[in-house]
Order: structure tokens, then C-alpha cells, then sequence
């Protein structure tokens, strides 16, 4: 019974359900009493608006904008490509400069320089030592004839591609002259002296002559004389190094006077930039060839790392000049520091100075007005130098330079 209930009432509600029609939403209520008809869309969701065609010109302008953001990507990257290049290349410089100064370095510079000697000198007696050192300490040397004879010349390996050069010659230059061919030097330069002022070069001795003609073609070289005593006997050599002067001995073998031989020596120095240096035999000069090439191989490291001013200059408002304006002031302060360029003139020497005469012009004016050489010299001794609340007067030796640092027609005067 239970069954057959249920089932009619399913029958009842399904009639039912067919004929009785659903009861409108609250919206669909209030669309319907407005009369406007109801879309099958518009019951579920709103319908999008249509998509709006771009026009030619919006198109062209998004392409330009991806062309450009294209075209920046691309400079990005070759920047970035560039700067990784420079950077390679700059680690690059960096080991080739390292490596370079790898090169220069003292003991690896020594390996490039060539010891060249004359054959002369090989007849010379225990001239051997000097061969058997170089091969002992395995530097490179070669026997070839010179363009002075007696002489020994450097040269330096370049590195490959430079200057299109293999080598280059240094500028030092060592002659080995015996007593004999230093006296021979002596006579001729004590008679170019002696001609009245006239250097004559020509027509000089063996010795000098060849090299006189070598440094007019090449005023850089650095020539050394080592003037020795080849033909005196062992025990005499060995006497000469025990007294400790080698150079007394060997000018009073030369027969001359000290004066005469001072003269020739500092004529050489000063005019001809020629050293001269007396040994006792072989094995000093044997020592003094190593020396020279041991400041040889240093030469190239040290121009590259060491500052080419001079270490003791510092910088200070000492170091700077005077400065002087279009109207004429600082004109004292120069005026006063010339006259401290003097040897022992202190500022306040100068500064009593500069007051009694303000300018170069009234000093030279003040000694035009006296009349004798002496009264000129002393004219300066009045005056009162003040100093730490103590007053002092200049002396006449400071008066005296300053005169002549004024007054002097010669430009080679030793003022003091």
C-alpha cells in the first residue's frame, strides 16, 4: 500500500509541476511589467563590448616602439659586449706590462747586455782575469775591434719590433790606457791650453785624437780613463794596493807636477766629460768592468718605477716663485729672494738689504756714485740686520759677493 501511495503522489506532482508555471525573480518581474522582452543572454551574464578595430597609424606606432625597444636591447648588448672587450684587452696590457718589467728587472736586463772588448787589450798581461771573470759570472762578451782603441763598450738587447732595432749602444765607455798613453794625454791637452785659449783638436796625440773625434760625433758618452801600471813587476803592484794610494804612486811615476796634472784632469771633467781613475792592475780593473755593468742592468728598471723628480723637493709654497701682479706687487719678494740665492745670505740679510735699496736698478745706482773698487765692496757692511731681537751688521764678505754677483763681467766667477 505504502508503494503504490508514493507512486501516485509522484504522478500528482509531476502533472502538477507541468501545468503550473514557475514564479518570475524579483528582476525578471519587474523587466516583464516594464514590457521590454527578455533575452536569453541577458539571464546569465552581460554581453562584451565589441573589439575596436586599431587604425594604420597606431599599427605604424607600435611598430615603431618595438623597433626601438629592439634597437636599445641591441646597444645594451654591444655595450656590454664593448666594456667585456676593454676589459679583456686592458687585463691584457696589464700582463704584457708586467711582463715587460719582468724583462727589465736587474738580473733578467743583465742577460741582454753585450760586454764588447778590444782585442788590444788581450796583449796586455794578466788581461785573461777580465775574460775569465765575465765567463765565469756567464755574461755575454764579445772581442771586436772598437772605435778606440784600449777601449770596452756596452750594448742592450732591445726587445722584438722595437723601433725596427735590434740593440743599442750604451753611452759608457771605458779606455784602459797605460802610464805612457796618459802622459801622452796630459801633454797634448796641457799644450791646447797653452795655444792662447784655442782648443785646437787636431794634430793631438795617439790617444786623444781618436777620442776627441768620437765624442764630437756623439757629445752623450760617458768616457772613464782607467790609467794603470801594466809593466811594473807583482811585488811593486802588491806594495802599491798595501800603501792604499795607487793614485799618489802612480802620478809621481808620471814625472809631472800635481798642479799640472789637476789642471788636465779637471780640464777633462768639466769640458770633455771624461773621468779618469788610477788603479794598480788587472783585478781592479776587472772590478770596476763588473761595476759598470751592474749599473747598466739597472738603469732601464729604474727609470720606469723611480719618480723622475727629485725625492728631497716637496712641495710647499717655498717651492713655488714670487708671483708679481700687472700693478707691480710681489716685484720685492723676488728682489728679495735673488739675493737669498747667494751662498750663506739668510732672509733676514736680504730683507736689510731690499730695504736700503728697493730694487736692483737703486743698488746698482748706489754703486756707480762711489768712487774706489773697495768702498763698492764694503758699501753693504752698515747696514743692521735684525734677527731674533738682535741686531747685527752685514759682514764684508757677504758684501763683497754681493758686489761682485752684480757686478762681475765674467759668467764663469767663483763668488766665493
Amino acid at each position: 500500500m505504502s508503494v503504490l501511495r508514493r507512486a501516485k503522489e509522484w504522478e500528482i506532482s509531476e502533472s502538477e509541476g507541468s501545468d503550473v508555471e514557475p514564479e518570475p525573480s524579483p528582476n525578471r518581474r519587474s523587466e516583464t511589467q516594464s514590457g521590454a522582452p527578455l533575452s536569453e543572454s541577458s539571464s546569465c551574464t552581460t554581453a562584451s563590448p565589441a573589439r575596436r578595430r586599431r587604425t594604420k597609424e597606431e599599427i605604424e606606432a607600435d611598430r615603431q616602439r618595438t623597433k626601438e625597444r629592439k634597437e636599445a636591447r641591441e646597444m645594451q648588448r654591444a655595450a656590454r659586449a664593448q666594456e667585456k672587450e676593454e676589459r679583456r684587452r686592458e687585463q691584457q696590457r696589464r700582463r704584457e706590462a708586467a711582463k715587460e718589467l719582468k724583462k727589465l728587472r736587474p738580473e733578467n736586463c743583465i742577460r741582454s747586455l753585450n760586454i764588447s772588448i778590444d782585442p788590444a787589450l788581450l796583449q796586455q798581461e794578466d788581461s785573461d782575469l777580465l775574460l775569465d771573470t765575465l765567463a765565469l759570472l756567464e755574461w755575454r762578451f764579445t772581442i771586436e775591434s772598437q772605435q778606440i782603441s784600449h777601449s770596452i763598450t756596452w750594448t742592450r738587447d732591445l726587445p722584438q719590433g722595437d723601433e725596427g732595432q735590434s740593440s743599442v749602444e750604451e753611452d759608457q765607455v771605458v779606455l784602459v790606457l797605460t802610464l805612457a798613453d796618459f802622459l801622452d794625454v796630459v801633454i797634448c791637452v796641457k799644450e791646447m791650453l797653452g795655444s792662447e785659449g784655442d782648443e785646437t783638436e787636431t794634430g793631438t796625440g795617439a790617444v786623444l785624437s781618436p777620442l776627441l773625434e768620437c765624442l764630437n760625433r756623439d757629445a752623450k758618452k760617458v768616457v772613464t780613463m782607467l790609467v794603470t801600471d801594466f809593466e811594473a813587476d807583482y811585488s811593486s803592484r802588491t806594495e802599491a794596493r798595501s800603501e792604499g794610494f795607487p793614485e799618489q804612486r802612480l802620478r809621481s811615476k808620471l814625472g809631472m807636477k800635481n798642479l799640472d796634472i789637476e789642471e788636465v784632469l779637471v780640464y777633462l771633467q768639466l769640458y770633455k766629460n771624461i773621468s779618469v781613475v788610477f788603479l794598480v792592475s788587472w783585478q781592479d780593473v776587472t772590478d770596476h768592468v763588473c761595476a759598470v755593468t751592474k749599473a747598466l742592468s739597472k738603469r732601464p728598471f729604474k727609470l720606469l718605477t723611480e719618480p723622475s723628480e727629485l725625492p728631497f723637493c716637496v712641495d710647499g709654497s717655498w717651492a713655488a716663485g714670487a708671483r708679481v701682479d700687472r700693478d707691480g706687487s710681489g716685484l720685492g719678494l723676488v728682489w728679495s729672494r735673488q739675493i737669498q740665492q747667494l751662498n750663506r745670505v739668510s732672509p733676514a740679510v736680504a730683507s736689510a738689504v731690499t730695504e736700503s735699496f728697493p730694487s736692483p736698478r737703486a743698488l746698482l745706482q748706489a754703486y756707480q756714485k762711489l768712487e774706489s773698487e773697495a768702498e763698492r765692496k764694503g758699501m753693504l757692511t752698515g747696514l743692521l740686520v735684525k734677527t731674533e731681537g738682535k741686531e747685527r751688521r752685514i759682514g764684508a764678505e757677504i758684501s763683497a759677493r754681493v758686489y761682485r754677483c752684480f757686478t762681475a763681467q765674467n759668467p764663469q766667477l767663483v763668488l766665493d
